[in-house]
């Protein structure tokens, strides 16, 4: 009720939480276009090369390609970038990421709003085997093909060097496959602990404030 001077009265009546009073969380941006387009287009890249493996070998070549100008360029935005693009965002030291497993075993890990410490250096560990696979993949071109712009330093080299290339190239590629695989995993097992979409997060780029 109000009085005659306008002023506002408090109703002492207790009143029941409506749909309309509640605060929803609501969301921010966090990965920006650049960070989504490297990661979908990566993912994309390195499934091409590895799937056509040399049966394609344009196709091979192309996709690797691709894959070192995509790290190439994660590479500098994860210096220059965004706030949650940059390496000093999430990259932390050994004891943290093992802290942080043994918490998100015990499902009492705190949620990150970028990558958690498991998740950087997840982050990491891709960048160093897809760039590993894919220099390598480079050095194996120049010898066994004589082409590409490492040719002239490869060329010269024994038949022995390009076998265990060709083995070095394959056995990198496998292991980047586990590491997908496991990145994958621990993607699905945060979005359950924290119940949150994060494939979807990585495709608009929008997470929830708590």
């Amino acid at each position: 009720m109000t009085t005659n001077t306008g002023a506002i009265v408090p109703d002492s009546t207790p009143r029941q939480p409506t749909a309309k009073t509640s605060q929803p969380n609501h969301e921010v941006r966090v990965w920006d276009p650049l960070v989504r387009l490297f990661h979908w287009s990566l993912v994309g890249a390195f499934a091409t090369a590895f799937i056509v493996e040399d049966d394609l070998l344009g196709v091979h070549v192309l996709a690797g390609y691709l894959v070192l100008g995509l790290i190439a360029i994660r590479l500098v935005w994860g210096v220059i970038g965004t706030r949650h693009a940059r390496f000093t965002d999430f990259v932390r030291g050994p004891r943290q990421v093992m802290a942080y497993i043994g918490d998100a075993l015990r499902l009492r890990a705190p949620r990150h709003l970028g990558h958690n410490p498991a998740g950087g250096a997840m982050v990491v560990a891709l960048l160093v085997l897809v760039s590993a696979t894919g220099l390598c993949g480079l050095a194996l071109y120049g010898a066994q093909e004589l082409s590409g712009p490492l040719a002239p330093l490869m060329s010269g080299l024994p038949p022995v060097w390009g076998e265990g290339l060709e083995e070095t190239h394959e056995v990198l590629a496998n292991l980047t496959l586990a590491f997908i695989v496991a990145h994958v995993a621990g993607v699905l097992f945060s979005s359950l602990a924290h119940r949150e979409n994060l494939v979807r997060a990585m495709v608009n780029g929008r997470k929830r404030v708590d």
